[in-house]
This record gives C-alpha cells, structure tokens and sequence, in this order.
C-alpha cells in the first residue's frame, strides 16, 4: 500500500509543480533535513469577495499509507484555529470529499482538495458543523460573523507583523 501511495503523492506533487492555482501553496514537509513525502505543509489564500480575503492560511495536509483509497487529512496550523463553522477545534477540516464515508473519491487531486477548502472558507456549510459558536454566529449574526473573520484573515497576511 505504501508503494502506491508514494507513487501518487509524488505523481501529485510533480502535476502541482506544473499547474497550481495562483497564491496557493503545497510541499513535502521538511523533517530532519529530509522531506516527508506523506507529509505536506500548504497555505490557502482567501477568496477574493469573502470575509476572508487577503489572508494566506497554514494548512497541514497528513496522507495516509491507503492513499489514494482514503482521503488525506487537511488541519489549519494556526492557533487560535479559524472561527469556521466547519473547521474543528483542533483546526481540523471538516468537508464531505476528505470523508471517505460521503464524497471521497480516489481520483481528487491536491489541488482540488485545496481549492475545496478554499471555497469552503467563503460558503460554509451550516448543514456539517463543527464549532458551535461560529455557527452560531453565522445562522444569526453574519455582520458579526464577517467581522471576526476579517480580523483572523488580517493576522494572517503573508505582510502581518505581530
């Protein structure tokens, strides 16, 4: 199983190396000076015309050794983790094509995973929750919903100081 999961990682990472959409960004993770081939560290920009437009957003991408049989799991690294109706405590992602349950398919790519997660961003899904407040806040509140987002999306431009 390892040997097809490595074959298709770095079948993914040579596609993504030719054709990856504009801003965003995924690599073999660097570990003890050598790169982890199942381990990716990748950055999503928001999507222009959402709340979190402008900010650049760490994410994790683990394969495991059934890939392409089962999906990747993809987590934000940054803490606090985003306030996302559907992003976990843990900053875990909570989307029906990384849930080899609903929609994973052994034939999503990266890049399709990324831009999933992108769009998932600017349209959450209140019907798959997993934090409470943010969703509570976007089901009643979505000035204030759009607010906190712009403020997470300011701390994280790729120019943010702290």
């Amino acid at each position: 199983m390892r040997k097809i999961a490595s074959t298709r990682i770095m079948q993914e990472r040579s596609d993504w190396r030719k054709d990856h959409p504009a801003g965003f960004v995924a690599k073999f993770r660097q570990e003890n000076g050598e790169q982890n081939v199942f381990a990716w560290d990748c950055k999503i920009p928001g999507k222009s015309g959402t709340p979190w437009e402008g900010g650049l957003y760490a994410l994790s991408m683990e394969f495991p050794e059934e890939y392409p049989g089962k999906p990747p799991k993809c987590r934000f690294t940054k803490k606090p983790v985003l306030p996302h109706p559907n992003i976990y405590p843990s900053g875990t992602v909570c989307l029906s094509i990384l849930n080899e349950d609903e929609d994973w398919k052994p034939s999503i790519t990266v890049k399709q995973i990324l831009l999933g997660i992108q769009e998932l961003l600017g349209n959450p899904n209140p019907d798959s929750p997993a934090q409470a407040e943010p969703l509570r806040l976007f089901n009643q509140n979505k000035e204030a919903y759009e607010k906190q987002a712009k403020t997470y999306a300011k701390d994280c431009r790729p120019d943010y100081q702290t």
